[in-house]
């Protein structure tokens, strides 16, 4: 086989690894659909888990600072930071699975923090709310209060 042939056949295998590796990273992260047939509205057990099997939390039993994020929630805003509103991607997929757009998250200020802080309140579309006190590595379905 000549050089500029094993030249060409190098270069469509290293094109073809890569179209792969680009497909692969697309469908992965790719936007996901709620197979579940279940009420779009969190019902919650006796045991205190939402029908997603995560934990609950009261809302009068969030932080001070959470309470008044779902006020701004309620009330469309203003929120403090700019990110405020953005599309939550739930890329750790703790949350259930559903289409791309449908979760937003909100900061939760934190005393003492010169930044966003680690804590946010995640809404759905459908009107659940999640807390995550620990920058998504755990999430809780929050009842009561205001939506």
């Amino acid at each position: 086989m000549s050089a500029d042939l094993r030249r060409i056949v190098r270069l469509s295998l290293a094109v073809l690894a890569v179209v792969l590796v680009l497909g692969l990273w697309w469908w992965a992260s790719g936007p996901t659909t709620d197979q579940s047939s279940a009420s779009p509205r969190s019902t919650v057990a006796a045991s205190g888990r939402d029908s997603s099997g995560l934990p609950s939390v009261q809302a009068t039993d969030l932080p001070q600072e959470a309470r008044r994020t779902l006020e701004l929630i309620a009330t469309g805003g203003p929120y403090p930071y700019a990110r405020d509103g953005v599309v939550f991607q739930n890329r750790e997929r703790l949350l259930p699975r559903k289409a791309g757009g449908y979760y937003h998250e909100v900061t939760v200020t934190t005393p003492r923090e010169n930044d966003r802080g680690a804590r946010r309140i995640i809404t759905g579309t459908s009107g659940e709310r999640y807390w995550t006190d620990d920058h998504y590595a755990s999430f809780r379905v929050i009842e009561d209060g205001a939506r």
